[in-house]
């Protein structure tokens, strides 16, 4: 793989904002049906020039790629939300959302011409046949899953299934040597809560990385054992959380809100109101409640993080959200393919529509990021944009705005410079997890699956040798990391791409929120009351 040095803060800005376009594109309403209205003049039209080319254009044209372009070109005229979505990507998405898929519950990646097992999921079909991680697959039934031709599609179509069909496996192991097992494919998971755990004594911390059908399931369980554990305040982290299906969000908010209290109302075309209020049910109506917000906190999270703020429920920590205040559903066109449209909008308990603006087109929106990083508001709240025209109070006096995302009650600036944000992105990308598996754990496999998780945290030291290790590894693949001033931090991010790969993403998630600056607020915010 190859990067451009020099374009290389640019692309690590691009992707930010291209994972919360990503995630604002799947911010829909959890009501799947729609209406088709009968046909007019307009759509004759269209059909009518459809078969025109279809029948006698004098070249061979394919239409179906016409009528995609079509649509997305009528989409684009519309908001930057209403999206096309065609056959191939719609699959993926709706597993994402749905919480899970039928598969054989492996994490893994192609190392070496082979199916490199990085980990199994625990309790998954993979685990329960005695595949473990650092295993390669070389064979599924009949199909040669090794070769210098390994495409990752392909593997994973090969490795999934109808629910408990039957895949018989050869399997490699070092030591033990190859082996056949039989697999029964299952539902994986999909968490969409990568970590629930104590950040002190009385004080619980629980990460939501989405809104999919599972996640308020997800959410309760953390919670409930958090609470188990004596939590008397909780932290609801919701940075880079780009949105979902909105139903969980609104029963997160429930969870917390006294009975009565409206979490939000849309407004359709018509001027149609329909008002969501808490219900009887919130398991912690009283504690102290801190929610965790960035410039990627999109939609569903911000429909959370409005609930709380507007209510005076709790204390909005960060820096201000994205800023999509649009209701999408999606509407099946028949052959295989969506469109989610835009329904309605969604303002919060005061009233305010937290939708930033898109007139100039959906290129300005979406690069919008880029503009929070060049007029200084990631570093400084003072930079935070506002119009007195978009001011609204909440119940208990506090002055809260609309036009463009939650501004936060506390701010936190973000760590900018090159060093930080390339880490933060090797982080995520792969890249790093790539060096550990092959440098460290699949060298090391024994020694590791000895270690329990709290063994790993307190015991393992990442050492000098082994960072200055990844950065020649990177150097052959054109990454150049300047570490000055940023050793430990690299040796903190290593730890934590082990840890995610032995024991899954929560241990990984304690490991890089230890030193955390808006962990670190909550913190001392909970110290000085």
């Amino acid at each position: 793989m190859g990067y451009s040095k020099k374009y290389l803060p640019l692309f690590l800005g691009v992707a930010v904002g291209a994972g919360v376009f990503l995630g604002s594109k799947l911010d829909f309403s959890s009501n799947p049906s729609a209406k088709l209205f009968s046909s007019n003049a307009k759509k004759e039209k269209l059909n009518r020039l459809i078969d025109y080319i279809d029948y006698e254009y004098v070249d061979e044209i394919n239409t179906d790629s016409i009528v995609d372009v079509t649509v997305n070109r009528i989409l684009e005229n519309l908001d930057p939300h209403s999206v096309y979505i065609p056959p191939e990507e719609l699959k993926g998405i709706t597993e994402s959302m749905q919480g899970g898929f039928i598969g054989i519950g492996v994490t893994y990646y192609p190392y070496r011409d082979t199916i490199s097992i990085i980990n199994t999921i625990k309790g998954g079909p993979s685990e329960k046949s005695g595949i473990k991680p650092g295993d390669r697959i070389l064979m599924a039934d009949n199909d040669t899953l090794y070769g210098a031709d390994l495409i990752r599609d392909s593997l994973a179509n090969k490795l999934k299934g109808e629910l408990n069909s039957q895949v018989q496996l050869k399997v490699y192991r070092k030591g033990s040597g190859v082996f056949d097992v039989v697999v029964k494919r299952g539902k994986v998971p999909l968490q969409s809560v990568d970590a629930g755990y104590m950040l002190d004594d009385e004080l619980g911390y629980i990460k939501v990385n989405r809104f999919a059908e599972t996640t308020y399931k997800e959410f309760k369980n953390a919670m409930a054992a958090l609470l188990d554990a004596g939590a008397k305040g909780l932290v609801i982290d919701l940075r880079d959380n780009g949105g979902g299906f909105i139903a969980p969000a609104l029963k997160m908010a429930d969870e917390f809100l006294k009975d009565d209290l409206l979490i939000m109302f849309t407004k359709n075309k018509k001027g149609a109101i329909e008002n969501n209020y808490a219900s009887k049910k919130g398991d912690f109506e009283t504690g102290k409640v801190y929610v965790l917000i960035n410039e990627n906190s999109a939609s569903a999270s911000e429909i959370f993080a409005g609930a709380i703020q507007d209510n005076d429920r709790g204390i909005i920590v960060g820096r201000r959200s994205y800023g999509k205040g649009l209701v999408q559903r999606e509407m099946a066109l028949g052959d295989g393919s969506a469109v989610r449209l835009t329904i309605s909008r969604y303002y919060t308990p005061t009233g305010r529509s937290i939708q930033k603006p898109y007139a100039n087109g959906n290129k300005e929106y979406f690069n919008e990021y880029m503009e929070r990083y060049k007029n200084g508001e990631l570093q400084n709240a003072d930079s935070i944009q506002v119009a007195d025209s978009l001011k609204f109070k909440t119940p208990g006096g506090k002055t809260v705005y609309g036009g463009g995302g939650i501004i936060p009650d506390i701010f936190v600036s973000k760590d900018t410079t090159r060093v930080g944000e390339t880490l933060n992105y090797l982080l995520r990308s792969g890249f790093m997890g790539r060096y550990v598996f092959e440098e460290e754990l699949d060298k090391k496999r024994a020694f590791y699956n000895a270690l329990s998780e709290e063994e790993f945290r307190e015991e393992i030291e990442i050492d000098d040798a082994f960072a200055e290790g990844f950065l020649r590894y990177a150097g052959k693949r054109d990454v150049e990391i300047e570490l000055k001033n940023y050793q430990n931090q690299l040796k903190k991010h290593l730890k934590a791409t082990m840890a995610q790969q032995l024991f899954g993403t929560g241990a990984s998630e304690k490991i890089i929120n230890n030193g955390d600056p808006m962990i670190n607020k909550v913190l001392s915010l909970v110290k000085e009351e």
